[in-house]
């Protein structure tokens, strides 16, 4: 496990484990790759993200982050696969998202990608961009850093 402070000053503990807390996540975060780069999503208040969000009522962890991901970028995953998840706690609350890895297929246009203003895609080195200005606090901890490296790993030995 790997534990730190966020930029907010959130305790965050991160595992590659499955089951490592107490509570069941109910969050996703999904870090996509498409041909051309690295998919994030132009959250309209908090900037360039990986997309993710609340499973809804009914729905699996791997069925909310197929939602998400189509929803906030009109990407269709071909591949996705669950590879950590990490615990949020702050006085009084906490909450624990399931991280996922996805490849898209294709991308459909949309009118609408709800809180978001659409895809973006990343084709340069994300980790050392993603501390610019337009980028969210979330791709600003080290939940990203670990997974992207963690990623790099899982591709290999493929």
């Amino acid at each position: 496990m790997v534990e730190f402070k966020d930029i907010t000053g959130k305790n965050i503990v991160l595992s590659f484990q499955e089951a490592s807390f107490k509570k069941e996540a109910n969050h996703v975060l999904v870090m996509c790759e498409a041909e051309q780069g690295w998919v994030l999503t132009q959250h309209k208040e908090r900037g360039w993200e990986f997309p993710g969000g609340k499973r809804e009522p009914g729905e699996t962890l791997q069925e909310a982050a197929i939602r998400e991901v189509f929803e906030e970028t009109g990407a269709i995953l071909c591949d996705l696969k669950k590879i950590g998840e990490y615990c949020v706690s702050d006085e009084g609350y906490s909450f624990v998202k399931a991280i996922f890895w996805g490849k898209v297929e294709k991308f459909i246009q949309k009118e609408n990608y709800l809180e978001t203003d659409g895809p973006i895609i990343i084709p340069e080195n994300l980790l050392d961009l993603r501390f610019e200005e337009q980028f969210s606090f979330i791709m600003k901890d080290e939940v990203v850093e670990v997974c992207l490296e963690r990623i790099e790993k899982l591709k290999l030995q493929k």
